[in-house]
């Protein structure tokens, strides 16, 4: 409770109080008169083993279960009261190092889902108890839409204390609409404990369990799937880092604009993620450059110049056998092409250029020109952005200039930090032209 900021704390202790509002109500309402106990505690159990193993997310301690089919299991079978009791059962979760105040909001937001879906249940014309066979499809709908409302809310609470907690800066929208339709899917198997009540009573929680650790083995495969990607990438980006401490942080910051500038055109969640991945590793072709050529000032010779072009071939060679990367390899290979042909490696023009790297040539530019460098500080995101407009329809694709200053108008840009002095004993070199600097152009003198 001390490590959380003030409206996360609001935010929680209005969860737990409207949890207890509602056991209140209950209590004195008499909706708990006659509860239907062994029922309530094998739902509980099933909800409660599930809740202790939950697969790990990819947002800093924050985890996800299928015990919600358990949950909506028991807005069939026991009503929105019990449904309530089975969500409010988290608190006793033994997975370990799950802090008290967690279990509490874990508990509280179960609850409270648990009831709200109950309600949505019987105003939808579902009937509470042990479902009969022979009216079994008369269940279908009313439980479509308890899982509709149990579903979303149960996402938004915890949405909103992660980002309440600071725990992400901002809520992945595209991500979560992805695994909020995943999660719809799963919770059939909630329908699926409630018609086997009818035919094998209880034994149906435990003919259950299987799928269901199967649906959680599946989450948890994902996301370490996700997490071992963006090792793989961190990796990678830390080693071109490391060979001018300058400019740490350009490939983080070159992924982030890039993906809003395809936020803003309006790519897919998939499409997303390969030109974050692109974005992070657009100058991975530098490993293959010579030291001497990034960090000399002044003119390059012909060979230096043919040496600079070829890095974006270079990255293209370090990366190809990373097949997660799939469309990222475009905005590698190409991302100094310029909208009038007049770029490399290729020479290629307007619509021959892959779409990401349209993309990140703009991020690219955006980031050198509001960084500090060795010959001069940080221009101003406004000079940065009339930078790009003079650019566009020849430097730059048109409607990708138009696209970034839209999202940054609306969502705003932090410019790094000035960069510190090197630390002593720190391996890295600090390059003394940034070749990626639109204000700056390469300049290249014949050797003979």
């Amino acid at each position: 409770m001390r490590g959380l900021p003030w409206p996360a704390r609001v935010h929680l202790v209005a969860v737990i109080a409207g949890a207890l509002g509602l056991f209140g109500h209950a209590l004195l309402s008499g909706r708990f008169a006659r509860p239907d106990w062994p029922a309530l505690l094998v739902l509980a159990l099933l909800f409660l083993v599930c809740e202790s193993v939950p697969a790990l997310l990819h947002v800093r301690q924050a985890a996800i279960s299928v015990s919600f089919s358990a949950a909506l299991a028991a807005v069939v079978l026991v009503g929105p009261e019990g449904a309530a009791l089975v969500g409010m059962t988290a608190i006793f979760s033994v997975r370990p190092g799950l802090a008290l105040t967690k279990r509490l909001y874990n508990g509280a937001q179960f609850a409270i889902c648990g009831f709200a879906a109950g309600e949505a249940y019987l105003r939808l014309g579902g009937k509470q108890g042990v479902p009969e066979i022979a009216g079994f499809d008369d269940l279908i709908m009313p439980f479509a839409g308890a899982a509709a409302v149990y579903v979303p809310l149960n996402f938004a609470l915890i949405a909103i204390m992660l980002s309440l907690a600071g725990q992400v800066e901002r809520v992945p929208l595209r991500g979560m609409a992805q695994l909020l339709v995943s999660y719809l899917g799963y919770a059939t198997f909630g329908l699926l404990i409630a018609g086997l009540w009818a035919t094998v009573q209880s034994i149906s929680a435990v003919l259950v369990l299987l799928p269901l650790f199967v649906a959680r083995w599946a989450f948890g495969q994902y996301w370490a799937q996700q997490r071992s990607y963006d090792a793989t990438i961190a990796a990678l980006c830390q080693a071109v880092e490391t060979k001018d401490y300058y400019t740490r942080g350009h490939c983080t910051r070159v992924s982030l604009a890039s993906t809003l500038i395809a936020e803003e055109i309006g790519m897919g969640p998939e499409r997303l993620r390969a030109i974050r991945y692109a974005g992070m590793l657009h100058d991975v072709g530098k490993l293959g450059v010579p030291t001497k050529v990034l960090q000399k000032d002044g003119p390059l010779t012909e060979e230096e110049y043919a040496a600079i072009q070829l890095h974006p071939m270079r990255g293209l060679e370090i990366v190809h056998g990373i097949d997660f990367l799939d469309e990222a390899f475009a905005g590698i290979m190409h991302h100094h092409e310029r909208h009038d042909g007049g770029g490399y490696p290729m020479g290629l023009a307007a619509g021959e250029i892959p779409e990401f790297a349209r993309i990140i040539a703009v991020a690219d530019a955006f980031d050198s020109i509001t960084s500090d460098r060795c010959y001069r500080v940080a221009r101003t995101v406004p000079v940065a952005m009339e930078e790009l407009r003079k650019g566009a329809g020849t430097q730059f694709d048109p409607i990708m200039v138009n696209a970034f200053v839209r999202a940054i108008e609306r969502k705003g840009w932090h410019p790094p930090q000035r960069a510190p002095e090197a630390p002593p004993g720190d391996d890295a070199e600090t390059t003394l032209k940034d070749h990626d600097d639109p204000t700056t152009p390469i300049q290249v003198v014949s050797e003979r």
